[in-house]
């Protein structure tokens, strides 16, 4: 949290205003020659404001485990939840009726290796056409293609993982008979690679635009990938979790006007799960010098927001000011409408009105400009959260 006298001195200073007005003296001492208030310029800060949007874990890999051929599950060679690893085998099915079936495919490219070969020999003596020739090696390759067909369904038996990762449960029991091929193919189990893993979020089109002029403003550098992301889940308070934005759709959803967005985060110890929210934080500005103050002293008058700042002759004026996100929990970035030189008014705010003599009194003591230099050596954020 940032230390600025503006902040630590807030709280006494309004503490103070409180007992002058209880003891009736405020009104009797602006007539005199001013109530004394405290007043401090407004903090000036380097920092990078931060947009906040929700959105959804999803595994960067995801398969279905569906078996290739049908017959009766023989055997499950992985527990439910299990890291498994790419190739590692999961279920087998029975294997027996394949393994016939190779056996009789290779006997039947024997006999036709064997006749493919002595029709051959006896070409080269015209015993026979080249139209014999000709059937024999079809022959040859049709019980070749047949004896393929044969070890490939046999190896399609064991049904292996193609990816590393976490497997779920088993979906059916041994003893069971599933169907294989490409259509209708029972489902035995899914296997997700969670680590990386990403994050999926919308953004609206005012923020589309936004990037996009900051990007024509750096020379056509891409602020939307390759940037930092932090993350927090719903249970945690702080955004913990580092990761990178590494895509950005190419077109924006005209059912929802938004745009689609991913983020990848490391995830070695598993803690992100696919399909759980999260709450996340990319660049929203490049880093620039800001003004900020406390947001307790900013006022309302209608639709237009104001802080007090000593005016001329020590007196109270108004000053109108754009505002900006919060930071740091209360301070409030300004777009316009103050300079480092304005000196805001921090205390007596229920009971200042304008044009009402004051007798400024500094809130920076010498030791509050230490601990602020102490504290500018810290990473700092802007959340987009909270902007008027």
């Amino acid at each position: 949290m940032m230390n600025t006298p503006l902040k630590k001195y807030l709280g006494t200073a309004l503490l103070a205003t409180v007992l002058l007005s209880g003891c009736g003296g405020s009104q009797e001492q602006a007539q005199q020659g001013g109530m004394p208030v405290k007043v401090a310029p407004p903090t000036q800060q380097k920092l990078t404001e931060w947009d906040e949007f929700t959105g959804r874990f999803q595994a960067r890999e995801r398969v279905e485990i569906r078996a290739r051929v049908s017959g009766y599950l023989d055997q499950i060679k992985f527990a439910d939840g299990q890291m498994v690893k790419k190739d590692d085998v999961l279920f087998v099915i029975d294997q027996r009726p394949f393994q016939i079936a190779l056996d009789r495919a290779e006997a039947s490219l024997d006999v036709a290796k064997k006749e493919y070969d002595r029709t051959k020999n006896l070409r080269k003596t015209n015993a026979v056409s080249e139209t014999d020739k000709d059937k024999a090696w079809q022959a040859y390759r049709e019980a070749k293609a047949a004896y393929d067909e044969a070890k490939l369904n046999l190896e399609f038996t064991e049904v292996k993982s193609p990816i590393s990762g976490r497997a779920s449960r088993n979906l059916v029991d041994v003893g069971n008979l599933i169907n294989g091929g490409d259509l209708n193919a029972t489902l035995l189990t899914t296997v997700v690679n969670m680590d990386p893993i990403d994050f999926y979020f919308e953004v609206s089109e005012r923020d589309v635009l936004k990037y996009m002029r900051l990007e024509q403003k750096n020379g056509g550098e891409n602020i939307a990938t390759a940037r930092p992301a932090m993350l927090k889940l719903q249970d945690e308070k702080e955004y913990t979790h580092r990761g990178t934005v590494d895509f950005v759709d190419n077109e924006v959803d005209r059912s929802t006007g938004t745009l689609q967005r991913r983020a990848v985060f490391q995830n070695a110890d598993g803690t992100l799960l696919p399909g759980i929210f999260g709450r996340i934080r990319v660049p929203g500005s490049e880093e620039y010098e800001a003004t900020l103050v406390p947001d307790e002293v900013i006022g309302t008058n209608q639709n237009q927001k104001f802080v007090y700042v000593v005016g001329e002759g020590n007196t109270v004026q108004p000053r109108p000011v754009v505002l900006g996100p919060l930071h740091d929990g209360n301070m409030r970035i300004i777009r316009s409408g103050l300079t480092s030189a304005d000196q805001v008014i921090v205390s007596g705010l229920t009971i200042l009105r304008p044009g009402m003599p004051i007798t400024p009194m500094p809130a920076n003591p010498p030791q509050a400009a230490e601990e602020g230099a102490a504290a500018d050596g810290n990473e700092q954020t802007v959340s987009a959260e909270g902007q008027e």
